[in-house]
């Protein structure tokens, strides 16, 4: 298997622009928020057959050692369709068994099912929920993901206040 040291992010396609927004944050010396993105492997052009794009999408979560689900309606709804391409990449997370942080869209800094696709809330599969922020975002991937494999948690998880006060995230 590759290396694996990239985040892969997922979302529903209407959600791109959120996307966009931490690939941003990314971008901004002021903003201390950093990824590895799997997105920049196997990339298929818009033409590619159905199966072609779930092999590459396949492709690049074997590069991941963690996930980010950008939580809103529209991912909750398309990763528990079971015939998209977002149900596809939740069916394989769960194959690679990647810890999985759901990144509430509306600011909620508390578990939201409405967020979570179905599949996960099935598997009692163990994730953390964050509000879209980066600076919670990267607590979950530095504290969160590293502990997930020898973890015998389950189910979806939320930080406590107190851990959204240490990071200087007030409500």
């Amino acid at each position: 298997m590759s290396y694996r040291n990239k985040t892969y992010v997922a979302f529903a396609s209407e959600d791109i622009h959120l996307y966009r927004l931490m690939q941003a944050w990314r971008e901004n010396d002021k903003i201390d928020f950093d990824f590895f993105d799997a997105h920049a492997l196997f990339v298929a052009r818009d033409t590619s057959k159905p199966e072609t794009i779930r092999d590459n999408l396949r492709q690049r979560m074997k590069n991941a050692k963690q996930v980010v689900i950008i939580g809103t309606s529209d991912a909750k709804r398309k990763g528990s369709d079971g015939s998209s391409f977002l149900a596809h990449e939740v069916k394989v997370m769960m194959e690679y068994n990647l810890p999985i942080v759901v990144a509430n869209h509306d600011g909620d800094r508390t578990v939201d099912k409405n967020f979570i696709p179905t599949p996960l809330l099935n598997a009692d599969y163990f994730t953390v929920s964050t509000s879209f922020q980066p600076a919670i975002i990267r607590h979950a991937l530095n504290d969160y993901a590293p502990d997930f494999a020898s973890s015998s948690k389950t189910g979806p998880h939320q930080y406590p206040a107190a851990v959204y006060s240490q990071l200087g995230l007030v409500q």
